[in-house]
C-alpha cells in the first residue's frame, strides 16, 4: 500500500482475534458509537410518581420497535429480536425501575439504568449460558434510557454503501438487524466464539473477528478482515471493496453422516420452545442439549412439576419421535436461584454448582426428573437426561441410578471438567452417553473466563490443547459402543466438525443457524478423510496452524468438496 501523510500509520503487525465466521472482505471501516453511558441521579423529580409513569410507555415504545424489525426479519434473527423486545417490556424491569423513582426520587433514566444494572450482574454472577445473556440486558437498557432521554439509541449507523463495522462489541438485535448487502464484515475488540455476534455472522454469511485486542484504538479509514484466520489488518482506503468470499454449504439431505456413510448425527441446542422450532425447522435430526434454566430463572421459589412439565413438553414437542436429551438443571451457587438459598462462595465457577447442588437437595433432582418423564410421554419424544458439573466416574453411577428410578431409560453425563475427559472410559461404563460442553470444558482446561474478551484467545475451539483432551473421549466411545457427542459451539464450525468426527465423536449439536451447514460439511469428507483432518489438526502447535492445516489438507484433495471455512 502506498502511504500519504494523510493515511494511517499501519501496525507493525496485523491485529489478530478469535475467527468466528468465515470468509475475507476489505473496505472502508463505520465505527459504531459506544453505548450512552450513566445517567445523572439529578435533579430529583418535582412529581415521583408522574416521572415513574413515563417508564412503561418508554420501554413499551422500545419492544414495539423490535417487534416491528423481528416481523421483517427471519429465522435466528426474528428470534432474537422477539426475545429482546420480552426482555424490554418486561414487567420486572418495569416495577423495579418504578420503585427506585418513587422510592429513592430519582430520574426515571438513571432508575431503568439501575435496576438493569441489577439483572445484569445477577446474570454475570451466574457465569456460562447465563452470563452471555449481559449484553441483551444492557443492549435493551440503553434503548430505553435512549427513549426516556429523548436521544438516538446506541447502535449501528445506517450504512450508506458497503462498509466493515468495527465495535466495542455489538448487541443481539443490533447484529440481527444487519443487512449482509450492506456489512462486509464485522470486528469486535470484545467478546467471543460463544457470542450472538459470533452465531448471528455465520447464520447471515458475514466475516467475522471477535476479541481483537487494540482494535478501537487502531487509526484506519479501511480494513481487511480474515475471518478464517482471525487476522485483521489496515487496507488501503482508495482501494477497491472487496466483498466477502466464503463457500456457502453444498445442499445436505438432513441424514448427519460422512461420505462414505459412517453416521455422525446433527442435533440442534436449544433453551426455549422457540429454539426447539427454529432448529427443526432447520432440519436438526433431534436436540442434543436442552437447557432447562429457563423454567427456573424468574421464580421465587421452586416450579411444581406441574409447571414444569408443561414447560418442558412445549419445548419436546417440535421433535415428536426424535432424540432429545434434556440437560438437568445447571445452577448453584454461581447461578444464585432463591428457592436454593446458595450460600456465598470465594470461588463459584469451582463451587457447589451443577450435579452438586443435587447431592444435597435430591429432593430438586427427583422433582425435576419426573416432570421430565412426564413431558416426555406426553409430546412423544424420546427423551434421554444427562447431568451438568460431573467429575468423577462415581458422580456419574449416581446420576444414572436416581434417572433410571424416575423411569427415563437413558441417563448420561455432560463433560466440561478435565478430570471427566481423562475418566471417560470408567464414566462411559456407567451411563448410556456422554456429551462434551466444549465451552466450560475450554473455559477449565485454560483457566480462562468464557466471558472476559482478553482471555478469549485460550477459549478458542481450534485450541490443539482441547482437541487432545478429545481424543481420549471418542477413543472410549470407540471402545465401549457407546454415544459420545459434543454441543458446545465447537460443533458450529463446519470444518471443526470435519476433526471432531475424525476424533471419534457420534454426534453434533449446535445453534440452529449452523445445521445445515454442518450436516453439508460432513456429508464431504469419508471416515478416514475426517480422521486424517483429526491428526493435522492435533498436530499443531496453535489454533492458527490447526486451521491452516485442515484447510491445506482441503485444498489438497483430500475432500471432494470443501466445507465452509472454520468459524472457531
Amino acid at each position: 500500500m502506498s502511504e500519504t501523510a494523510a493515511e494511517p500509520t499501519p501496525p507493525s503487525s496485523p491485529l489478530t482475534g478469535v475467527a468466528v465466521s468465515p470468509g475475507r472482505a476489505s473496505g472502508p471501516v463505520v465505527r459504531v458509537a459506544e453505548g450512552l453511558g450513566e445517567p445523572a441521579s439529578t435533579p430529583e423529580p418535582a412529581d415521583p410518581e408522574a416521572e415513574a409513569a413515563r417508564i412503561e410507555p418508554a420501554a413499551q415504545a422500545v419492544a414495539a420497535r423490535l417487534e416491528a424489525q423481528a416481523e421483517a426479519a427471519t429465522g435466528e434473527a426474528a428470534t432474537i429480536l422477539v426475545t429482546t423486545a420480552a426482555m424490554a417490556a418486561d414487567p420486572a424491569l418495569v416495577t423495579q425501575a418504578h420503585q427506585l423513582v418513587t422510592a429513592r426520587k430519582i430520574p426515571a433514566a438513571r432508575a431503568v439504568y439501575q435496576a438493569a444494572e441489577g439483572f445484569a450482574e445477577a446474570l454475570a454472577a451466574a457465569g456460562g449460558y447465563l452470563a452471555e445473556r449481559v449484553r441483551d440486558v444492557r443492549d435493551v437498557r440503553d434503548r430505553i434510557v435512549a427513549e426516556l432521554l429523548g436521544v438516538a439509541p446506541p447502535g449501528v449507523p445506517e450504512l450508506t454503501s458497503p462498509s466493515v463495522l468495527v465495535a466495542r462489541d455489538l448487541a443481539p438485535a443490533d447484529t440481527a438487524g444487519l443487512d449482509p448487502a450492506k456489512v462486509l464484515a464485522l470486528v469486535t475488540e470484545e467478546g467471543g466464539p460463544t457470542s450472538h455476534t459470533a452465531i448471528l455472522a455465520r447464520a447471515l454469511g458475514i466475516p467475522a473477528v471477535v476479541a481483537v485486542r487494540g482494535l478501537l484504538a487502531l487509526d484506519a479509514a479501511a480494513l481487511a478482515v480474515d475471518g478464517d484466520g482471525g487476522v485483521v489488518e489496515v487496507a488501503d482506503p482508495a482501494a477497491p471493496v472487496v466483498t466477502a468470499v466464503a463457500a456457502g454449504p453444498a445442499e445436505w439431505n438432513g441424514v448427519g453422516a460422512t461420505s462414505d456413510g459412517h453416521p455422525v448425527k446433527v442435533y440442534g441446542n436449544v433453551g426455549s420452545a422457540a429454539d426447539a422450532q427454529a432448529a427443526a425447522d432447520a432440519g436438526a435430526e433431534g436436540v442434543g442439549l436442552f437447557r432447562t434454566e429457563f423454567c427456573y430463572l424468574d421464580a421465587a421459589a421452586e416450579p411444581s412439576v406441574e409447571e414444569q412439565q408443561k414447560a418442558y413438553t412445549a419445548v419436546l414437542s417440535p421433535f415428536r419421535g426424535k432424540p432429545v436429551i434434556v440437560r438437568t438443571l445447571d445452577a448453584g451457587a454461581d447461578k444464585p436461584l432463591a428457592f436454593l438459598s446458595p450460600e456465598a462462595e470465594p470461588n463459584p465457577a469451582l463451587g457447589v454448582r451443577g450435579l452438586r447442588v443435587a447431592f444435597d437437595r435430591p429432593e430438586v433432582l427427583d422433582r425435576q426428573l419426573a416432570a421430565i418423564a412426564g413431558a416426555a410421554e406426553e409430546s412423544g419424544a424420546q427423551v434421554s437426561v444427562m447431568a451438568p458439573m460431573v467429575a468423577t466416574a462415581e458422580e456419574a453411577a449416581w446420576f444414572a441410578e436416581r434417572v433410571r428410578a424416575a423411569g427415563i431409560a437413558r441417563a448420561g453425563v455432560m463433560i466440561e471438567i478435565p478430570a471427566a475427559a481423562l475418566s471417560a472410559r470408567e464414566i462411559l461404563s456407567v451411563v448410556d452417553f456422554v456429551s462434551v460442553g466444549t465451552n466450560d470444558l475450554a473455559q477449565y482446561t485454560f483457566a480462562a473466563d468464557r466471558q472476559l474478551g482478553a482471555v478469549a484467545k485460550l477459549n478458542d475451539p481450534w485450541q490443539p490443547g482441547l482437541l487432545r483432551l478429545l481424543k481420549p473421549i471418542g477413543d472410549a466411545a470407540a471402545a465401549t459402543g457407546k454415544p459420545a457427542g459434543v454441543c458446545g459451539e465447537a460443533a458450529a464450525d463446519p470444518r471443526l466438525a470435519l476433526v471432531l468426527a475424525g476424533l471419534g465423536l457420534t454426534s453434533l449439536s449446535m445453534n440452529a443457524p449452523a445445521v445445515r451447514a454442518v450436516g453439508a460439511a460432513l456429508a464431504t469428507v469419508s471416515l478416514a478423510e475426517a480422521r486424517d483432518l483429526a491428526t493435522a489438526a492435533l498436530a499443531a502447535p496453535d489454533p492458527a496452524a490447526a486451521r491452516q492445516a485442515v484447510a491445506n489438507a482441503l485444498a489438497s484433495g483430500i475432500s471432494r468438496r470443501a466445507p465452509a471455512a472454520g468459524a472457531g
